[in-house]
């Protein structure tokens, strides 16, 4: 199989159901997938990864009070196969699952909508997670930590693979990006309060799961996130990408 027929049947999902509490604190007043980052939305630059990726057929998970963003998807979005799902979900790992059980029978990247990162690192993403082993669930890492609570994963450098999930400490931190494959793992008969808690059951039960190391995201929490994100990274206002 090409790569270009690979990457066409590669399937996206971003998960923008979170409530956006701690910017909604510092001020900010539309839903999160609307905050903006270098005078566009988050929303807007999770697309745009998507679109320069060459992936159009995008899940995106939304909850009941983010009306301006299904009415900005429904304004600025038409150039995509877009499954919108507007649901209050009662967490991280429900929202995943929604998201999730959209993209089955094929390889899928999900993203999180507060993810800030250039174009090119999620091209890296896509293209290193797609030569993974079939069964593997593949999930962005970096060295860079600037979240509040990050997880925690240590890192086989000899493989990729993810021998460890979750504690105070690790090699590197999860980065809002993960690859599943076509034949996702069995679902663990337990529920989960959060979806790191499901990753760290995945390790646990011996699913194999590899990281990609990028170099520096930015998960977009607080209005300093905002900030930082303009500053460090490139290209935020004019990046524009072709397919």
């Amino acid at each position: 199989m090409t790569r270009a027929s690979t990457v066409s049947a590669i399937r996206g999902g971003i998960i923008a159901a979170g409530e956006g509490s701690r910017l909604r604190a510092d001020g900010f007043r539309v839903s999160k997938p609307m905050v903006q980052i270098g005078g566009r939305p988050l929303i807007d630059h999770a697309l745009d990864r998507f679109r320069a990726t060459g992936i159009r057929k995008v899940t995106v998970g939304i909850n009941e009070a983010s009306d301006d963003c299904r009415q900005w998807l429904k304004a600025h979005a038409g150039d995509f196969d877009l499954d919108v799902i507007v649901r209050s979900t009662p967490s991280s790992y429900a929202t995943f699952r929604l998201v999730a059980d959209r993209l089955i029978d094929a390889p899928a990247v999900v993203t999180t909508v507060d993810a800030i990162l250039p174009v090119d690192q999620f091209r890296i993403f896509v293209t290193s997670a797609s030569r993974f082993p079939d069964d593997a669930v593949v999930l962005g890492v970096t060295a860079h930590v600037d979240d509040e609570n990050p997880l925690w994963v240590t890192l086989d450098t000899s493989n990729g693979r993810i021998r460890r999930i979750g504690g105070s400490n690790g090699s590197h931190v999860t980065a809002g990006l993960y690859w599943l494959p076509a034949k996702r793992p069995a679902a663990p008969a337990a529920d989960f309060a959060r979806l790191r808690d499901y990753l760290g059951a995945l390790v646990a039960a011996g699913q194999p799961v590899y990281g990609v190391v990028l170099p520096c995201v930015f998960d977009i929490d607080r209005a300093r996130d905002v900030a930082a994100a303009e500053s460090a990274v490139s290209g935020l206002q004019r990046e524009k990408s072709e397919p």
